[in-house]
């Protein structure tokens, strides 16, 4: 066997590892592939990253949290990590959306995802044990997505269904149960589920921890419209209609087309008094619009409406108006 035959296999027993959640090992692996090539890529950053999710592992075992009544604190502060892990990955040379690298380290963070959520989940699952915290909105937002993150998808389903039951008009927990339905090639009710969640809230959508293609995709092409950052998310909805990505819809009560209504007129005053966040209020109240003209599709109102509406939408931005109109 070659020594790049060598320390792939050591690279591929390393990862076998982490997924199980035995780090020592994983690190074992990994240390001996280093002895045989110094300079591989992959190892270096492998151990970089396994090395980092164990300092914040660790940290959640300070005193401080041990001292919670329950689990619930050491669980959620692992999960609260992924932020600063992204920043970490950039810092280092992680691969952002949409970017080439030279390695492939995709089956490295997938296995980092499995053992990291594995150890949120060992946190949560005592405090669901007895039933008692069964309706608690958060907790069943979190465990869903440490199911999911297990590649669980059953479970994930179900908690994340329980979980917008309570919370129906939150971005994160409607865009987490879209994910899920998605990797279940659920379509349908995943593109329903997306467009709502950013139609809801975008900025409140977790981008970097969705793994349907379908979303992923549409990211990436949004990107390559020149958007990044929160601008993107605010994007996202236009271009998922524009595709025909956020082609299923809900019809709207009373009431949201009400709340619908009062969010659109807020939207128009924010324009003209906040030309500061015009990258964030202009696509939000162009998506405001397009919701609002699928309302009056869906109950079919008076076209004059719809017609009003899309000058609206000429009014604030022409160019996409054209784009869409043609």
């Amino acid at each position: 066997m070659s020594e790049e035959q060598s320390v792939q296999r050591l690279i591929q027993k390393a990862y076998e590892n982490l997924k199980t959640s035995d780090a020592a090992q994983a690190i074992g692996a990994l240390e001996e592939a280093l002895r045989i090539d110094l300079e591989n890529q992959e190892v270096v950053y492998a151990l970089n990253c396994i090395h980092w999710w164990l300092d914040r592992i660790k940290g959640a075992e300070e005193p401080s949290r041990k001292e919670q009544s329950d689990t619930y604190a050491r669980g959620e502060f692992i999960l609260s990590q992924w932020d600063a892990f992204y920043s970490f990955l950039d810092r280092i040379g992680g691969v952002e959306a949409g970017t080439q690298a030279v390695v492939n380290y995709d089956p490295c963070l997938y296995a980092v995802k499995r053992f990291v959520f594995s150890a949120a989940l060992h946190s949560f699952e005592d405090i669901l044990g007895d039933g008692v915290n069964q309706h608690d909105p958060a907790l069943l937002l979190l465990v869903g997505r440490c199911y999911k993150g297990v590649g669980n998808y059953e479970e994930a389903l179900k908690y994340l269904e329980q979980a917008v039951r309570f919370k129906r008009e939150d971005g994160e927990a409607l865009s987490q149960l879209a994910d899920v339905n998605a990797l279940m090639e659920e379509t349908r009710s995943a593109k329903a589920l997306f467009r709502e969640a950013f139609y809801m809230d975008a900025q409140k959508v977790d981008i970097r921890s969705m793994e349907s293609e379908m979303i992923l995709r549409l990211r990436d092409r949004v990107q390559a419209e020149g958007h990044k950052g929160k601008e993107l998310l605010e994007w996202i909805p236009f271009y998922g209609r524009l595709f025909g990505i956020f082609s299923v819809k809900r019809e709207l009560k009373q009431v949201e087309v009400g709340r619908l209504k009062q969010s659109i007129f807020a939207l128009e005053s924010a324009i003209r008094n906040r030309p500061e966040d015009l990258n964030l209020l202009i696509p939000r109240l162009i998506n405001r619009y397009f919701w609002l003209i699928d309302h009056y599709e869906n109950v079919e109102e008076d076209p004059s409406l719809i017609e009003e509406t899309l000058l609206k939408i000429k009014i604030v931005d022409p160019a996409l108006y054209e784009r869409y109109m043609g």
